[in-house]
């Protein structure tokens, strides 16, 4: 297994708050002009990040901040986004490039999200 020079942390409010600060640095706030603004594109990228962090599906993340006041707290979240939210940003991060397909998503979505992609 390769050694990582970062360091790592198996706390969720931590990661929580890296991975906002760091959506809040390098995203815009909305992905258009006309966008609803209830969410920024930093909460969604920091709940999107949780998501693979938990290894959960998205009504699974849906449900882990339902529960957790300091999760939405650390995201500045007011309610949680539904399911549907959160699949639409993150084919957005995707198509973007922001990051690659996880491995626990497994072929089968990567290549859903390819074909979805390409209609």
């Amino acid at each position: 297994m390769p050694e990582t020079t970062r360091p790592m942390s198996k706390s969720p409010n931590a990661v929580a708050a890296q991975a906002y600060e760091v959506a809040k640095r390098s995203l815009p706030s909305y992905s258009a002009t006309h966008s609803p603004k209830l969410y920024t594109q930093h909460q969604l990228f920091g709940v999107l990040v949780l998501r693979q962090f938990f290894k959960t599906d998205l009504r699974g993340i849906v449900a882990i901040l339902k529960d957790s006041t300091d999760l939405r707290k650390i995201l500045g979240l007011r309610r949680v986004p539904h399911y549907s939210t959160l699949s639409y940003a993150e084919k957005r991060f995707l198509k973007g490039g922001l990051w690659p397909p996880a491995p626990s998503r497994g072929a089968e979505s990567s290549n859903s999200c390819a074909a979805s992609a390409g209609k």
